[in-house]
């Protein structure tokens, strides 16, 4: 089953929208793995991308994998400023869909197979984001110890220790290459690593606002930080068509 952590809330960099465009439009030239993060969040609006998911265990073991894609907007459409924490869709595909949508005040996760809905604060749950930084890079060095890996397996390796002494992660792996993201991994206080790997990665296109609220099912367990409004917010998660042509 998809194991996603509610504090990886990914977060959008600052920037005007731009036309739609790949990542490695721009000529590439050798640079680090903290220059290729500027490079990659230089600009950025919105972002779609393809990923797989695995969990390892300490001796090598795949315990998990699962594939899904990921949708994040800074502004919704009207809106003069982001919410602090953006807006984000992460959706799981295969035995056990399950789907995150943060709306800019609260995280919405749903597991399909247990028709169940859990809700947080988005502020509570960026609290240990190890993708904080994409909001402003020049916050990675105050959140946490950050080392260079130098090049392994065809990336820039950046290594992450957060500063936080109650932080679940024991460290973060963000892997780049050409200007683009192309891994996270996550690894716990036990060796269990948890890692991201994006494909098919588009970033500044147009994003429909309904990718980011989310209703929950008829008949759903919702539990959590419910909104003391129960008008529906938007869309449930059976909802497609939300790519804006």
């Amino acid at each position: 089953m998809p194991v996603i952590c509610l504090f990886m809330v990914l977060l959008i960099a600052v920037g005007p929208v731009a036309a739609q465009q790949r990542v490695d439009i721009q000529p590439y030239v050798e640079l680090s793995a903290r220059e290729d993060l500027e490079r990659f969040t230089n600009d950025l609006s919105s972002l779609h991308a393809q990923f797989t998911q695995r969990i390892i265990s300490t001796d090598g073991y795949v315990e998990d994998e699962s594939v899904g894609e990921v949708w994040l907007k800074k502004h919704l459409d009207g809106q003069d400023d982001a919410s602090p924490s953006g807006h984000f869709r992460w959706a799981y595909y295969g035995e056990f869909p399950e789907l995150i949508v943060a709306d800019g005040e609260r995280v919405w996760i749903y597991d399909e197979a247990l028709a169940q809905v859990t809700v947080r604060l988005q502020s509570q749950a960026a609290a240990d984001n190890p993708l904080a930084l994409l909001t402003d890079v020049s916050l990675m060095d105050e959140q946490f110890v950050v080392r260079e890996l130098g090049d392994i397996d065809g990336m820039r390796l950046l290594e992450l220790r957060s500063r936080n002494e109650e932080s679940q992660f024991e460290r973060v792996l963000l892997g780049l290459t050409n200007g683009s993201l192309d891994m996270l991994a996550m690894e716990d206080a036990f060796g269990l690593r948890t890692e991201v790997r994006f494909s098919d990665v588009t970033r500044n296109l147009q994003l429909a606002d309904e990718l980011f609220r989310f209703t929950p099912p008829e008949g759903a367990d919702v539990i959590g930080n419910v909104p003391d409004d129960s008008t529906p917010l938007g869309v449930t998660s059976g909802d497609h068509g939300l790519l804006m042509q």
